[in-house]
């Protein structure tokens, strides 16, 4: 007898058809929503991140027209103002790094929290598979809705876990695809100490009492150079506030920029070391631990 799942793929009933009495098919490891319809590969991959074409054409209209105006601002000559446009056309690259970096920083914050209640968990007494089952219950409870990535990734281990899957396997393979250094280190800990018969209660602890403390200081630390990033933000915009405002009270004090060859020189050098510093303030405030 077959029965027709929600995708309309045709599957043996349970108790029927299938490995005697509806027995899971193990070949196949859960996809993100628990199901086995989806090999692993269809995973989330948290080193990529595939843009939708809105993003892509939303992200080239906004860099393409600030730097146009930008262009106007300095030159005041249509055709140099669409030539500083250009590189707009990397706008979409930029903003699918940013995306991926948002995506990993979460990942690594709810990670952390993940670790406390399997602590706790494991040291009431609680086997492995319930300690994973209640961290994900847990997190479910600080972030309502289930939208947190690393809920599902709880979700797709205790769901292998219940199909027979050992530990270690799921843990890998959420390792390889995550690649973040702090998650590697604990799943590596893990596998050893559960594959060596060591005190498991005791590893899971001290190791995420190190992986927190080392998030609470790149928290401090990130809380510390806000302030700083607000600060450069804002003398990276005097001085278009400063022409804009000569251009208003006094513009034949700027007139003889516009139009000249040595204005346009001028306005070019400037306007490049605005993006030399802007890019040197990234570099010195991208403090990694």
């Amino acid at each position: 007898m077959l029965r027709m799942n929600a995708s309309g793929v045709r599957r043996p009933a349970a108790g029927r058809a299938g490995s005697g009495k509806g027995a899971p098919n193990r070949g196949n490891p859960p996809n993100s929503k628990g199901t086995h319809d989806a090999p692993a590969d269809k995973l989330r991959d948290y080193t990529t991140y595939k843009l939708a074409g809105y993003e892509k054409m939303l992200s080239m209209i906004v860099v393409g027209g600030v730097l146009f105006a930008v262009g106007l601002l300095f030159y005041k000559i249509w055709l140099l103002a669409l030539l500083l446009t250009l590189p707009a056309l990397k706008a979409p690259k930029m903003w699918q790094k940013r995306q991926i970096e948002r995506k990993r920083m979460l990942l690594k914050l709810h990670f952390k929290q993940a670790l406390y209640s399997l602590s706790s968990s494991m040291a009431a007494g609680r086997s492995v598979e319930n300690a994973f089952r209640e961290a994900a219950a847990d997190l479910t409870l600080l972030y309502p809705g289930g939208n947190s990535d690393m809920i599902r990734e709880l979700e797709v281990i205790t769901t292998r876990l219940e199909y027979g899957e050992p530990i270690e396997s799921a843990l890998l393979d959420f390792g390889r695809r995550a690649q973040i250094e702090d998650i590697d280190n604990f799943i590596d800990v893990f596998v050893t100490c559960k594959r060596t018969g060591g005190d498991l209660i005791e590893v899971v602890r001290r190791t995420s009492t190190v992986i927190g403390e080392k998030m609470d200081i790149q928290q401090d630390i990130s809380v510390m150079i806000a302030q700083k990033k607000f600060e450069s933000n804002i003398l990276l915009g005097t001085p278009f506030i400063f022409i804009l405002f000569i251009n208003a009270s006094a513009p034949e004090f700027m007139a003889p920029l516009y139009g000249t060859p040595m204005g346009i020189i001028l306005a070019t050098v400037g306007l490049g070391l605005l993006f030399l510093s802007a890019w040197l303030m990234g570099r010195i405030m991208n403090i990694q631990i």
